[in-house]
Protein backbone atom coordinates (compact mmCIF):
# COMPACT_ATOMS: atom_id res chain seq x y z
CA UNK A 1 0.00 0.00 0.00
CA UNK A 2 1.33 3.41 -0.97
CA UNK A 3 1.81 5.89 1.89
CA UNK A 4 2.13 9.62 1.79
CA UNK A 5 4.31 11.53 4.25
CA UNK A 6 2.39 14.15 6.22
CA UNK A 7 4.75 15.92 8.60
CA UNK A 8 6.12 13.21 10.84
CA UNK A 9 3.23 10.85 10.29
CA UNK A 10 2.50 8.71 7.28
CA UNK A 11 -1.00 8.25 5.94
CA UNK A 12 -2.25 5.56 3.55
CA UNK A 13 -2.71 7.15 0.13
CA UNK A 14 -6.40 6.31 -0.21
CA UNK A 15 -7.14 8.05 3.14
CA UNK A 16 -5.22 11.17 2.17
CA UNK A 17 -7.88 12.22 -0.33
CA UNK A 18 -10.44 12.25 2.50
CA UNK A 19 -8.11 13.99 4.94
CA UNK A 20 -7.46 16.82 2.47
CA UNK A 21 -11.19 17.52 2.17
CA UNK A 22 -12.07 17.39 5.87
CA UNK A 23 -12.02 20.73 7.73
CA UNK A 24 -9.51 19.65 10.36
CA UNK A 25 -7.82 23.02 10.89
CA UNK A 26 -9.96 23.98 13.94
CA UNK A 27 -9.02 20.70 15.64
CA UNK A 28 -5.34 21.47 15.24
CA UNK A 29 -5.91 24.87 16.90
CA UNK A 30 -7.69 23.18 19.80
CA UNK A 31 -4.78 20.77 20.15
CA UNK A 32 -2.34 23.68 20.27
CA UNK A 33 -4.43 25.43 22.92
CA UNK A 34 -4.56 22.26 25.01
CA UNK A 35 -0.79 21.89 24.73
CA UNK A 36 -0.25 25.54 25.69
CA UNK A 37 -2.57 25.24 28.70
CA UNK A 38 -0.93 21.97 29.73
CA UNK A 39 2.53 23.53 29.67
CA UNK A 40 1.49 26.65 31.62
CA UNK A 41 -0.61 24.79 34.17
CA UNK A 42 2.00 22.04 34.40
CA UNK A 43 4.62 24.59 35.44
CA UNK A 44 2.15 26.03 37.94
CA UNK A 45 1.45 22.54 39.32
CA UNK A 46 5.16 21.85 39.72
CA UNK A 47 5.45 25.16 41.59
CA UNK A 48 2.59 24.10 43.88
CA UNK A 49 4.30 20.76 44.47
CA UNK A 50 7.63 22.43 45.29
CA UNK A 51 5.93 24.73 47.81
CA UNK A 52 4.04 21.81 49.36
CA UNK A 53 7.16 19.64 49.47
CA UNK A 54 9.57 22.21 50.87
CA UNK A 55 7.23 24.46 52.83
CA UNK A 56 8.90 27.63 51.56
CA UNK A 57 6.93 30.88 51.71
CA UNK A 58 7.48 31.88 48.07
CA UNK A 59 4.21 31.86 46.09
CA UNK A 60 3.86 28.79 43.91
CA UNK A 61 2.96 30.89 40.87
CA UNK A 62 6.36 32.61 41.09
CA UNK A 63 8.15 29.27 41.26
CA UNK A 64 6.08 28.00 38.32
CA UNK A 65 6.90 31.03 36.19
CA UNK A 66 10.60 30.76 37.10
CA UNK A 67 10.45 27.13 36.03
CA UNK A 68 8.76 28.12 32.76
CA UNK A 69 11.44 30.78 32.20
CA UNK A 70 14.17 28.22 32.85
CA UNK A 71 12.59 25.71 30.47
CA UNK A 72 12.31 28.40 27.79
CA UNK A 73 15.92 29.53 28.32
CA UNK A 74 17.36 26.02 28.02
CA UNK A 75 15.09 25.49 25.00
CA UNK A 76 13.31 22.49 26.47
CA UNK A 77 10.06 24.33 25.66
CA UNK A 78 9.74 26.44 22.52
CA UNK A 79 8.25 29.91 22.72
CA UNK A 80 5.76 29.04 19.99
CA UNK A 81 4.34 26.32 22.23
CA UNK A 82 3.11 28.85 24.83
CA UNK A 83 2.97 32.16 22.96
CA UNK A 84 -0.69 32.01 21.94
CA UNK A 85 -2.04 31.32 25.43
CA UNK A 86 0.37 33.77 27.04
CA UNK A 87 -0.70 36.51 24.61
CA UNK A 88 -4.35 35.73 25.37
CA UNK A 89 -3.79 35.90 29.13
CA UNK A 90 -1.86 39.18 28.91
CA UNK A 91 -4.48 40.71 26.61
CA UNK A 92 -7.22 39.85 29.14
CA UNK A 93 -5.20 40.72 32.22
CA UNK A 94 -7.68 43.39 33.30
CA UNK A 95 -10.34 40.77 33.96
CA UNK A 96 -8.13 39.18 36.61
CA UNK A 97 -8.26 42.39 38.65
CA UNK A 98 -12.06 42.44 38.91
CA UNK A 99 -12.38 40.01 41.88
CA UNK A 100 -9.78 41.83 44.03
CA UNK A 101 -11.45 45.15 43.14
CA UNK A 102 -14.82 43.83 44.25
CA UNK A 103 -13.27 42.52 47.46
CA UNK A 104 -11.80 45.97 48.13
CA UNK A 105 -15.21 47.54 47.71
CA UNK A 106 -16.88 44.97 49.97
CA UNK A 107 -14.35 45.46 52.77
CA UNK A 108 -13.83 49.20 52.38
CA UNK A 109 -14.89 49.82 56.01
CA UNK A 110 -11.95 47.68 57.20
CA UNK A 111 -9.56 49.48 54.86
CA UNK A 112 -10.60 53.00 55.97
CA UNK A 113 -9.49 52.21 59.54
CA UNK A 114 -5.97 51.40 58.33
CA UNK A 115 -5.85 53.80 55.37
CA UNK A 116 -3.00 56.03 56.54
CA UNK A 117 -0.74 53.01 57.28
CA UNK A 118 -1.52 51.59 53.82
CA UNK A 119 -0.74 54.91 52.11
CA UNK A 120 2.51 55.40 54.07
CA UNK A 121 3.63 51.83 53.32
CA UNK A 122 2.82 52.23 49.61
CA UNK A 123 4.67 55.55 49.32
CA UNK A 124 7.67 54.35 51.32
CA UNK A 125 8.00 51.13 49.33
CA UNK A 126 7.68 53.06 46.05
CA UNK A 127 10.49 55.43 47.05
CA UNK A 128 12.69 52.53 48.20
CA UNK A 129 12.13 50.66 44.94
CA UNK A 130 12.99 53.76 42.89
CA UNK A 131 16.17 54.39 44.90
CA UNK A 132 17.32 50.76 44.80
CA UNK A 133 16.59 50.48 41.07
CA UNK A 134 18.61 53.60 40.32
CA UNK A 135 21.44 52.40 42.55
CA UNK A 136 21.56 48.97 40.87
CA UNK A 137 21.48 50.61 37.43
CA UNK A 138 24.41 52.89 38.31
CA UNK A 139 26.49 50.01 39.64
CA UNK A 140 25.68 47.85 36.62
CA UNK A 141 26.49 50.71 34.26
CA UNK A 142 29.91 51.22 35.93
CA UNK A 143 30.71 47.52 35.73
CA UNK A 144 29.70 47.31 32.06
CA UNK A 145 31.65 50.45 31.12
CA UNK A 146 34.80 49.08 32.85
CA UNK A 147 34.31 45.74 31.13
CA UNK A 148 33.99 47.34 27.67
CA UNK A 149 37.10 49.52 28.04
Amino acid sequence: MKTLRVGRKSCPFFLWSFVKVLPLRPFFKVGKMIRQCAILFGCLAVGEFVVWLTGITVPSSIIGMLLLTLLLKIKLIRLEWVKGMADFLVANLGFFFVPPGVALMLHFNLITGELWQIVVAALLSTVLVLISTGWVYQITDKIISKWRS
